[in-house]
């Protein structure tokens, strides 16, 4: 039940990106991107409150014109979530944003332009208490190092991004993140192995242009889980042609998967197969979606038979071993009641809800304790 992740992480500076800690020991945090005109005011502040909402930790959005800035300058003080502006070239744009309560600008300094355009950028960021982060993209590499590199590779980005923070380091800037993304796995792996021992600041992981939801969600699992299980990463991002809800909730599944942070409930379900007693594939689709709204983490197994399932259920806070003609449900590592399948949904439903109001009530007597004690 919830073990600690053997995970070691990186040790990394802290950089605040408004009121969320990256770096450090912080948890390891969730980010979406913005798809919406972001001169759309009302559709951007919508598509941002529904990823607040699905549990991304922060929300970034594309600023590519004045005209976007002045739009971001309205969203900002409608939504919550600390936002990123993602900002390429003009340095206007970026002095315009950091006026606006933007909590961190993506921004490669290499590509403003002269030296005094990169300077009143970092002087910006730094008044105003805005980290920077700085994105290396295989797809965008400088041109002199494309001339050098016959192909994109890992020593290529490694070499940009220590561009970018040459430049900062020379400007006595220190609170930035950096990310080093490709669409190739194996790419990008190598690129944040090869940086992560050279500097101090924290990383930003994330496989760029990763494809669909499902293809999308494999190589983006493949590729963060290497590096998270090498204790790699401080946030994440994951890249799918899709609603970008679900990159949050992929997110989320590869942190708990990885026992690195736990929001909502963790299912353990059977792939079901002729020895189920109730229909698993229909039963773990409903409890999925009547249970989004869950924050709180928890263990729930559904297991179809007999064979796998007492012992899954024992080690869940709830679970349910399918039987004939009843179906075992374990509470705490115990056998609880028995239901019939027809009401197992809702049975379930039921239990889970009144486990998490026990953890609840448990979690509120503890802390009443301490206080007492203290």
């Amino acid at each position: 039940m919830l073990h600690p992740s053997p995970i070691v992480r990186r040790r990394s500076r802290r950089i605040m990106v408004g009121s969320v800690p990256v770096g450090g020991d912080a948890p390891i945090s969730v980010q979406s991107m913005t798809n919406t005109e972001t001169c759309d005011v009302a559709a951007t502040v919508g598509q941002i409150n529904q990823l607040a909402a699905a549990g991304a930790d922060i929300v970034r959005v594309s600023v590519p014109s004045m005209d976007a800035a002045a739009a971001f300058a309205k969203i900002r003080p409608q939504v919550g979530v600390p936002l990123v502006a993602d900002i390429h070239f003009d340095y206007k744009i970026a002095l315009a944003v950091a006026k606006t309560g933007v909590d961190c600008l993506r921004i490669n300094p290499g590509n403003i332009g002269r030296e005094d355009r990169v300077r009143a950028v970092i002087e910006a960021a730094r008044d105003n208490g805005i980290p920077i982060r700085i994105g290396v993209n295989a797809g965008s590499l400088e041109k002199e190092l494309q001339r050098k590199y016959p192909e994109p590779c890992a020593d290529a980005m490694v070499e940009s991004a220590l561009r970018h923070i040459e430049i900062l380091d020379r400007h006595d800037f220190h609170d930035f993140k950096v990310s080093l993304k490709a669409s190739d796995i194996f790419m990008t792996v190598e690129a944040y192995r090869k940086l992560a021992p050279q500097i101090e600041q924290p990383l930003h992981l994330g496989i760029t242009e990763a494809g669909g939801l499902r293809g999308g969600t494999v190589k983006s699992s493949i590729g963060l889980g290497l590096l998270l299980m090498d204790g790699i990463g401080d946030t994440i991002r994951i890249s799918l042609a899709a609603d970008p809800v679900e990159e949050v909730k992929v997110g989320w599944d590869i942190l708990k998967s990885m026992r690195l942070r736990a929001k909502g409930i963790n299912f353990v379900a059977c792939p079901s197969c002729s020895r189920q007693n109730f229909d698993v594939i229909a039963t773990m689709n409903e409890l999925e979606r009547r249970l989004e709204d869950v924050r709180e983490p928890l263990d729930v197994a559904v297991i179809g038979c007999y064979v796998n399932g007492p012992g899954e259920s024992r080690e869940a806070h709830v679970g349910v071993t399918g039987g004939a003609p009843r179906n075992l449900v374990f509470v705490g590592g115990k056998p609880h009641h028995k239901v019939e399948s027809g009401s197992l949904i809702d049975d379930l439903e039921q239990t889970i809800r009144a486990a998490l109001a026990a953890q609840a009530e448990e979690r509120e007597s503890a802390a009443g304790s301490l206080i007492a004690k203290a």
